[in-house]
């Protein structure tokens, strides 16, 4: 029967999950009207499982951003307890994302590495009110202690997601030391991943150069200086270099329209909603 093994064959492809359109070319007059028949069966057969399966992914790839924008927006909430932090969570997942792709890293880890750096700090949400609103005084024992619990806190508070995949660890490595005097579990070298050495040095960078309780915004030579010597011991000096080179280019990064002026006890609108958030 002419045609028999040709059809047999588009089959075993499209049951792998290659979905050809050589199945198609049996169809015509030139073959067996069975196979014709079972050809057009099949081509039907698979046109169907691609839109389904491509419906599948879309409506996976929405619940995932659905995901993430929740928890963007909870990460947002630090701003309404600690309105130094705002901001902060995103633009560290710029910067992540644009030192990822200055390395060349394929786009599925470029996604972790920006994800992780915007949710980075989510453990923070659990520190007491204390430790919030200290201004004036010294940082204590206990303080420190809890400080060096939120890279554990986020990592805890986010490991049910697994689609978060690398993510989660470069979560809780994103205060690790190359010299192995980082917290919370002390790696050191190889130990720590790439993607939470991307997120150190992002995280790094946004703190000294935006203004915090402890000091005014650092200018980007001040703030290069600190991340040269910051590696080796403590960050990776390959990247830091890249990283400089990235900025020196395309600058610093500036969410602020992505943010609500509801953190202010004077907003005027009780009832407003976050504006243009072009995320």
């Amino acid at each position: 029967m002419k045609g028999l093994t040709e059809l047999l064959t588009c089959i075993q492809e499209i049951s792998g999950g290659n979905y050809s359109n050589d199945i198609m070319c049996l169809t015509t007059d030139d073959y067996d009207p069975y196979v014709q028949e079972l050809a057009e069966s099949v081509g039907l057969m698979m046109v169907r499982i691609e839109a389904r399966e491509f419906a599948l992914e879309q409506a996976n790839e929405n619940l995932r951003s659905n995901i993430v924008a929740t928890i963007k927006a909870v990460a947002r909430g630090l701003s309404l307890r600690d309105p130094y932090t705002r901001g902060h969570g995103e633009r560290v997942g710029r910067y992540c994302e644009r030192l990822a792709r200055r390395l060349g890293w394929e786009a599925d880890d470029v996604w972790t590495v920006h994800v992780a750096g915007t949710l980075h700090d989510m453990g923070k949400i659990g520190f007491s009110d204390r430790l919030i609103q200290n201004i004036d005084t010294k940082v204590d024992a206990d303080m420190l202690s809890e400080i060096r619990q939120h890279p554990e806190w986020g990592f805890c508070m986010l490991r049910g997601l697994e689609f978060l995949g690398p993510a989660l660890e470069f979560v809780r490595s994103h205060h690790e030391r190359l010299d192995g005097t980082g917290y919370p579990n002390g790696l050191k070298g190889d130990e720590i991943k790439s993607g939470a050495r991307v997120l150190s040095i992002s995280d790094v960078f946004d703190a000294v150069t935006t203004t915090r309780t402890y000091q005014e915004a650092m200018n980007l030579d001040k703030a290069f200086g600190i991340l040269k010597n910051l590696a080796g011991p403590s960050l990776d000096p390959e990247f830091v270099e890249v990283f400089i080179a990235e900025i020196q280019e395309n600058g610093l990064e500036n969410v602020e329209d992505n943010f609500t002026t509801c953190a202010s006890p004077s907003c005027p609108k009780p009832n407003c909603k976050e504006e243009n958030n072009q995320e």
